[in-house]
């Protein structure tokens, strides 16, 4: 398995742990609620669909409503299959948010990480949280070297682009400071009160006690700088 068709598998789990769905629905679910998967298409989404129902942590169901069914047939079209999470996928999907190895720091499957932290338990989003941040300090170390290394030989837009670079990253780090401190601050039994049902079902993603809805102000600690900021990579 690649990496990339990890995380998606991970991301289609951990979004039908909430709910059942269907595929436009859970495509939807994805580019919107999870940008890393904005390129993602039905080709891409289907076969790993079918592998996680051949692997036995998904099973198929018919639309729930039997009318819509009879329409799609009259009409020459396929009724809509549901996507349900069986016992083991859900077993299966608690295993795969207990992981915290050097995967779960890298961009992409950091960021899928992070929209599930409200059914991760503390000590996992430590961990998770001091591995991301760990590994960009070791970045941002590289760049700082490797800039003192060239900057002689750099013209003014190749250097204010690794400028930039570095700037992406040493936010992050910030916001992961700031995560990380929150964290410690709550303790385990105030940070842990967090349910799954403690989601935001307008867009599947699940949210922080006390986030600010998206009508009203931000919450103190927005989602993770997107990683195409980081131009270095």
């Amino acid at each position: 398995m690649s990496r990339r068709s990890g995380i998606l598998e991970f991301a289609v789990l951990g979004l039908l742990r909430e709910s059942p769905m269907h595929g436009y629905e859970l495509r939807k679910r994805l580019n919107t609620s999870l940008g890393i998967f904005r390129a993602f298409s039905y080709g891409t989404l289907y076969p790993c669909l079918k592998t996680l129902v051949a692997n036995g942590w998904l099973i198929e169901e018919p639309g729930s409503a039997p009318e819509d069914a009879l329409a799609a047939s009259l009409a020459g079209r396929r009724a809509k299959i549901v996507y349900r999470l069986t016992a083991e996928g859900k077993e299966h999907f608690e295993e795969l948010l207990a992981h915290t190895g050097p995967d779960t720091w890298e961009d992409e499957h950091f960021a899928a990480r992070f929209a599930f932290f409200g059914q991760t338990e503390r000590e996992v989003r430590m961990r998770v949280l001091e591995g991301r941040r760990s590994r960009l300090e070791e970045r941002l170390e590289k760049m700082r070297a490797s800039l003192a290394r060239t900057r002689e030989r750099l013209d003014d837009y190749t250097l204010e682009l690794q400028r930039h670079g570095m700037e992406s990253v040493e936010r992050e780090v910030r916001w992961l400071n700031e995560l990380i401190e929150s964290e410690r601050a709550a303790g385990p039994r105030a940070a842990d009160r967090r349910a799954p049902q403690d989601t935001d079902h307008k867009d599947g993603l699940p949210r922080r006690r006390g986030a600010a809805s998206a009508e009203g102000s931000p919450s103190r600690h927005p989602g993770p700088p997107d990683p195409s900021d980081d131009r270095t990579k």
